[in-house]
């Protein structure tokens, strides 16, 4: 893989954003639409005890990605009422088009006692493009369960042959560093298969291999095929000291397949890497791979998780 960066191409603080949020438009993910394409995004605001709510927003630009040509003031999803699963937040999702209806996995949050918080995977669809949305229902079509018991949630699904196939993560454990005021998550990407894209057989396996040790948090998976292989992004980090520490924060990781369900792992055969300074150059996560006009491009965020927007890479060795 060779890719060609672009540069950031959104920054939200210069824009209105729904519920009064501001700052942050993390996990792009793009649709592309005959006269524009639409990236999905979550922004954040403050509630009046001062926690973060995470909402999906979205940002038009035209094929060339020169020109904005809308961003929603709206909120796209609604979160959850009071205690379902994404009565926090929702953060990230996937968006694809089925037939005349855009569908959106979702990963919603709601806050706990012991730990930060959990995660479950949530199911939505559209039929105006993706300016609305609504919920197939008020619970999840992925949770934890007996081999996968916290943190379920980055989906990234795509139909091969009639079968959906999910990439996600779950949790496998909470740990505690000496003085550190809250356990920190560790989770790994995993697979399931469903028929239908509702109901989901899974295994709860970890199907991409550790870099930095057993504590190597793995993340926001996307999957796509290009020259009889399929490829796989994802970013990944350690544990501790990742939001202070360029060192542990996220990077961008590379896999390949031939089967979908075996996959080698080989960093350093992604072709990007962080600047040597700039928007991109402490930290590189939550990438999604789209195609354009013939054209494969690459979304990600860069510093600080997204804060200040994301931006844009072209494949050049198709």
């Amino acid at each position: 893989m060779k890719w060609e960066k672009v540069g950031k191409i959104f920054d939200p603080n210069e824009h209105d954003l729904p519920q009064k949020c501001i700052g942050f438009a993390q996990g792009p993910q793009a649709l592309v639409l005959e006269d524009r394409v639409r990236i999905f995004f979550s922004t954040r605001e403050k509630d009046d005890k001062g926690k973060y709510l995470s909402h999906i927003a979205y940002v038009d630009f035209d094929h060339s990605f020169s020109e904005i040509l809308d961003v929603a003031t709206h909120t796209v999803i609604p979160l959850g009422g009071l205690g379902t699963f994404d009565e926090h937040g929702i953060f990230p999702i996937h968006i694809s088009r089925l037939n005349d209806r855009v569908v959106a996995y979702t990963t919603g949050w709601n806050r706990k006692v012991s730990v930060p918080a959990d995660a479950s995977i949530g199911f939505a669809e559209s039929f105006d493009d993706g300016v609305t949305f609504d919920k197939l229902g008020n619970g999840p079509v992925m949770t934890a369960s007996l081999f996968e018991p916290f943190l379920v949630g980055d989906p990234f699904v795509q139909q091969y042959d009639d079968m959906f196939h999910m990439w996600y993560i779950f949790g496998s454990k909470w740990i505690k560093s000496e003085g550190a005021q809250h356990p920190e998550r560790v989770y790994k990407i995993a697979h399931a298969t469903s028929t239908d894209g509702i109901e989901w057989e899974r295994n709860s396996i970890n199907i991409i291999s550790d870099a930095i040790g057993q504590n190597e948090c793995q993340a926001y998976p996307t999957v796509f095929q290009c020259d009889g292989r399929y490829h796989m992004y994802f970013c990944y980090r350690d544990a501790f000291d990742f939001r202070l520490n360029h060192k542990a924060s996220y990077k961008l990781g590379y896999a390949y397949s031939s089967d979908l369900i075996n996959w080698h792992r080989d960093d350093s055969l992604a072709g990007i890497e962080p600047s040597a300074s700039g928007w991109d150059s402490e930290m590189q996560c939550y990438p999604n791979v789209f195609e354009l006009n013939g054209s494969i491009h690459l979304l990600y965020n860069g510093n600080e998780f997204g804060r200040n927007g994301f931006g844009l890479a072209t494949l050049t060795n198709q």
